[in-house]
């Protein structure tokens, strides 16, 4: 089993964004300009030679994007089933290709999918409801924090410091990885909220993070692809800036997951009361 995965170097967006031209109109006037946007770009998931899944993502942080969603999505179950990790651009998309254990990749040709996301979209191109499979494994681990509004506050207070995409095009979303006081370790950002969630756990599985040690802060309202992510991988709560839906409260519940949406600076909404049960 290798100690460390195999990343292959390559090039892809810089920045995530791109610039266009346009025609601003005011009340009184109008005028050429341009206009930076958020780049969004077809990434095709190719698992041992064999294509998985095409998403809908900004091409960046790819390697982190692959190896989250095929932890998050229980292709693999840890990190050292990932044995290596290439990126390659293709005109105007993009190719992962990931190396995994043949015991996982067995397993995975017996539930394949084929999967074609879309940036606001975590099941387009399931078969059938049955292929669903909404109950994720009951792994979350509880809260060890106390109380939460302090850490929510000190989160929400500094995540608009590490969105520089979303400063740049206005329309990405963004998540991050705080300690239990709320401090903001790491962020990812990306057109869609699942695939910012997949790149953030993609880094911290890299590089080894205990993922039981702190809590998800998003900028999104909460699905439930990202209740279900988040437990999958035993993270103790997820945070959300927008609401939650009825099946991402229900997802939490089942796992034992700690939901908190409409986080702000002063104050956030729980809406998994485990320790009143």
């Amino acid at each position: 089993m290798p100690e460390q995965i195999s990343v292959a170097p390559h090039r892809v967006a810089d920045s995530g964004c791109e610039t266009r031209a346009v025609l601003r109109r005011r009340t009184g006037g109008s005028g050429h300009g341009t206009d930076s946007v958020a780049q969004e770009a077809p990434v095709a998931l190719v698992i041992n030679g064999i294509s998985h899944a095409v998403m809908m993502a900004t091409p960046t942080d790819l390697e982190e994007f692959a190896a989250g969603f095929v932890l998050t999505e229980g292709l693999v179950a840890v990190r050292s089933d990932i044995y290596g990790i290439e990126v390659a651009q293709h005109g105007a998309g993009y190719e992962v290709a990931l190396s995994v254990a043949q015991q996982r990749f067995v397993q995975m040709k017996e539930k394949r999918r084929a999967m074609a996301g879309r940036s606001g979209c975590g099941v387009c191109g399931i078969e059938s409801l049955a292929m669903l499979d909404l109950a994720p494994e009951l792994v979350a681990v509880p809260w060890q924090g106390r109380d939460v509004a302090p850490a929510v506050a000190a989160a929400a207070r500094e995540l608009g410091r590490h969105q520089a995409l979303m400063r740049a095009t206005g329309g990405v979303h963004a998540a991050a990885w705080c300690t239990p006081d709320g401090s903001i370790v790491r962020v990812f950002e990306d057109v869609g909220r699942h695939n910012a969630l997949d790149k953030l756990i993609g880094a911290l599985a890299l590089q080894g993070q205990d993922m039981r040690d702190g809590f998800v802060f998003m900028s999104s309202r909460a699905s439930y692809e990202l209740a279900r992510k988040a437990a999958r991988m035993g993270i103790p709560m997820l945070a959300t800036i927008s609401a939650p839906s009825s099946l991402a409260i229900d997802i939490a519940e089942q796992a034992g997951l700690k939901l908190v949406s409409f986080c702000r600076q002063d104050g956030c909404v729980e809406y998994t009361l485990m320790e009143a049960a």
